[in-house]
């Protein structure tokens, strides 16, 4: 089975907004038949923004979650060193993280940011 990771400008699209996504990553994650996940360092980020002001989102997110058939892929210490190995083309820390997630989980990150193309992960096009 093909498992997913959400970049989290996904997540908030498809929470909010899901026209905004592609066709094919709508219906990747609407599918039901794929493991989708989020990395906690997306709530950090999202908390991080909303904490500034800049960003709102459901305040029952585990629970929204959870309806949604999105699982939580927490942070572990493979993943945070995995990042060393990283080259720069992205200083964001939290593209960085879940691009390493991606990477040793051999997860497809959906997004539509295009500088995370240029690691070795494999990508969808939000």
């Amino acid at each position: 089975m093909a498992a997913y990771l959400l970049d989290t400008h996904v997540l908030l699209w498809w929470l909010a907004d899901p026209e905004q996504l592609s066709a094919k990553a709508r219906t990747t994650i609407a599918a039901g038949s794929h493991a989708i996940y989020v990395s906690a360092a997306a709530a950090w980020e999202m908390a991080i923004k909303k904490g500034l002001g800049r960003l709102e989102f459901p305040g029952n997110l585990p629970d929204v979650l959870r309806r949604e058939h999105i699982e939580v892929l927490p942070i572990s210490l493979s993943h945070a060193l995995a990042m060393a190995d990283l080259p720069g083309h992205h200083r964001d820390p939290f593209d960085r993280i879940q691009i390493a997630q991606a990477r040793l989980e051999e997860l497809t990150l959906i997004t539509r940011d295009p500088r995370i193309s240029q690691y070795d992960v494999e990508v969808l096009e939000a």
